[in-house]
């Protein structure tokens, strides 16, 4: 079986930011990384592109704003108008409780959503999930992975190059048959 990439294990966080640094600037831009938390710069390292999920919220927000306030117009001025206390149909005042609510009721719902889009998830089935070891990724495991799909890259030169960022360990990585 061809493996699908190589995964080098470190010892800490700082070990790892510096491997993807080194592997980025090697010019390899097949590279994942594993943490049990953030590792501030490791997007910049691994030359990712800023999130999107910032925008997707804002836009979410604004949605469900117009919409909590189109909603409320629609039903006060458009579908039973009702004079109530001589007070105007379009009384936007009392329309803000709702549309405060609703801008933060669709920033929310966009956010996650955007979140599992930019995540791929759920991701019930992935090749790195069976790398031996892996599962300390979401304990105290620092993982740099090297896809192989790049022919650039080659095996030997991948493996050679993550071998001399002292990792704990290096291990191929099986491609996941369907």
């Amino acid at each position: 079986m061809k493996p699908w990439g190589l995964l080098a294990q470190f010892d800490s966080a700082e070990a790892l930011l510096v491997a993807a640094r080194a592997v980025h600037a090697a010019g390899c831009r097949q590279a994942e990384a594993y943490a049990p938390f953030d590792v501030e710069g490791l997007d910049e390292a691994l030359g990712l592109p800023p999130s999107r999920i910032p925008a997707a919220t804002l836009a979410g927000a604004v949605l469900g704003g117009a919409g909590g306030y189109f909603m409320q117009w629609y039903a006060a001025v458009i579908d039973l108008p009702l004079n109530i206390g001589g007070r105007p149909e379009h009384s936007w005042p009392m329309f803000i409780p709702v549309t405060f609510e609703m801008t933060i009721l669709g920033g929310a719902l966009a956010a996650v959503l955007a979140f599992f889009v930019a995540a791929r998830l759920p991701a019930l089935d992935h090749p790195v999930f069976g790398a031996p070891g892996f599962e300390q990724a979401s304990r105290d495991g620092f993982f740099l992975l090297l896809r192989l799909d790049d022919p650039a890259w080659p095996r030997d030169e991948a493996e050679r190059l993550l071998q001399g960022l002292s990792p704990r360990s290096v291990a191929p990585v099986q491609e996941v048959m369907p």
